[in-house]
């Protein structure tokens, strides 16, 4: 099982998407890029997936070009950005879908207020990543 998750910037939601499905289940290979990947991770998102013992430092922001070639199951696209500008990827992707989330990243507020809506981001992310994998891959 491959699982390609997309974003626009592939510093924060699909990042915390692809640790989640990788946590769920370790033998599916899930990677994660952007349409315009910002080559860096949100230090805040490494953070409250650590809060969940989840180390997603590792992870490097890609360019969705990266993997166009490749075959996938799944393309997953969890912002309105990238679903827009989901590249083709003629044939080579079974199902592509949809699972958006608010980002996070463009919180403004009191630290307190931005540090809530990273956990709660992350905590929609996994709810609806858990739900996938419940619907798509688990046996």
């Amino acid at each position: 099982m491959r699982i390609l998750i997309l974003c626009t910037g592939n510093s924060c939601r699909s990042q915390m998407a692809h640790g989640f499905l990788q946590s769920f289940d370790a033998s599916i290979t899930v990677c994660s890029a952007g349409t315009e990947a910002s080559g860096k991770l949100n230090e805040k998102a490494v953070n409250v997936m650590s809060e969940v013992g989840i180390d997603i430092s590792h992870h490097t922001s890609d360019s969705v070009e990266k993997y166009r070639k490749d075959k996938w199951d799944f393309v997953i696209t969890v912002c309105g950005g990238a679903n827009e500008a989901c590249p083709a990827f003629f044939g080579k992707v079974k199902q592509r879908i949809h699972i958006g989330f608010d980002d996070p990243s463009h919180a403004v507020g009191t630290d307190e207020f931005i540090w809530s809506e990273f956990r709660r981001v992350r905590d929609e992310i996994k709810e609806g990543f858990y739900a996938f994998y419940v619907e798509n891959i688990q046996s």
